[in-house]
């Protein structure tokens, strides 16, 4: 609809963890170099925290294209299961055949480390990614560290990484998991965009759609910042619905008013209603860092998508 009167390619702004759209900010860079970091170790897990919509998948799929060739990966994305499930569902992401109807924790155990010697043997490597990963249970927890007992004199023959939002920081200071705890050879926490960032996000993925002329004025990229505090994905919302907006009135240009007034179509109602001032027109005025709290994302964030 609105691509060729821009100029774009493709869609710049879609919420979907494209790694093509990735933005390699400092911080950006030193996320991956922890992850790359604590999967280059001996140690059993590594973490990944962030609020929502700061890229933690955008994130994780980076680090998967940067893995060797001879890594085997497991991913998990729903881990609201029981040890049995979980175990189960390992199984079927690294094609381990097992007995379903008598499957036991033992059994599936017993398959897994079978699995995980050979692949080793054949000099191979296996991770296991678990998504959502604050959703886990403390004993569904317990047994992955159990799994990570698996190795050799050198090395552990899997390794988790558990991705997750802060409640998952929370849930590893249980002292039933502290020796899970103790295992996490590298974590790092994402955090939004900081006003300079949301910035030249916004310049980096207009110009990975093709697009390298001034679409945003500066004055309505530094209202995304303060209508989103820096959260990757509801920029992506407002930055899209203005696109389409301005389309619609036939500007070439997208300013201050066309943000508010995309803001105020396409962020979530009841955020707006109770954290912002709507204006009889619709428009609508820059939260507060406490209503930015409530949403789950500071103004002092610093983390691109």
């Amino acid at each position: 609809m609105y691509l060729s009167y821009f100029g774009l390619q493709e869609k710049p702004f879609s919420i979907s963890p494209n790694p093509h759209y990735l933005f390699l900010s400092e911080r950006h860079k030193e996320a991956l170099a922890h992850l790359t970091y604590g999967l280059g170790e001996d140690g059993g897990f590594v973490l990944l925290t962030g609020e929502v919509g700061t890229g933690k998948t955008t994130i994780t799929r980076s680090m998967l294209e940067r893995l060797p060739e001879n890594t085997q990966v497991a991913m998990i994305h729903n881990p609201a299961l029981s040890e049995l499930e979980l175990l189960a569902s390992i199984c079927d992401e690294l094609q381990i055949t097992y007995d379903a109807k008598n499957a036991t924790l033992k059994s599936l155990t017993d398959v897994i480390k079978k699995h995980l010697e050979f692949n080793n043997k054949a000099g191979g490597h296996t991770i296991l990614i678990i998504d959502e990963a604050q959703l886990l249970a403390p004993d569904v927890l317990e047994q992955l560290r159990l799994l990570t007992n698996i190795e050799t004199d050198h090395k552990k023959l899997l390794q988790i990484v558990l991705v997750g939002q802060p409640e998952l920081q929370l849930l590893l200071k249980r002292n039933e998991l502290r020796q899970l705890a103790q295992r996490i050879t590298a974590r790092y926490h994402l955090l939004a965009l900081t006003p300079g960032q949301t910035i030249a996000y916004i310049q980096h993925r207009l110009h990975i759609a093709g697009c390298d002329k001034k679409i945003f004025s500066m004055e309505a990229m530094q209202m995304v910042h303060q209508l989103t505090g820096g959260v990757p994905r509801l920029m992506n919302l407002v930055c899209e619905r203005a696109l389409v907006g301005a389309f619609s009135k036939q500007q070439e240009i997208v300013g201050s008013d066309i943000v508010k007034q995309a803001a105020s179509e396409s962020l979530p109602i009841d955020f707006i209603a109770t954290n912002n001032k709507v204006s009889k027109t619709g428009s609508i005025w820059p939260y507060s860092a406490a209503a930015l709290m409530l949403f789950g994302a500071g103004i002092g964030l610093s983390f691109i998508l």
